[in-house]
């Protein structure tokens, strides 16, 4: 009784169409197509990243930059001391 039906479809598609206008929907619909793309794939490196620590001994990080470019540093980042202070 609940269950979408393909006239709601239809109405919906309709009223988006009005909402946004025919000349916007091409550039909406690839806005939404590159931000699925970007999102995979820093799902993919979220996964990769933890497949990577889970095989070695999770003491190295990896940073990536905002050029691409990645680094790996098996020190801890500046303000982590597990050194007690004075």
């Amino acid at each position: 009784m609940n269950a979408l039906k393909p006239w709601h479809i239809l109405v919906l598609l309709v009223v988006i169409l009005l909402l946004f206008g025919a000349k916007r929907l091409p550039d909406l619909a690839k806005s939404v197509g590159e931000s699925l793309k970007i999102f995979k794939s820093e799902m993919k490196d979220l996964t990769d990243d933890d497949k990577g620590t889970k095989a070695g001994d999770g003491t190295a990080t990896t940073a990536k930059a905002g050029d691409g470019t990645t680094t790996t540093s098996s020190e801890p980042p500046a303000g982590d001391s597990t050194a007690p202070r004075a």
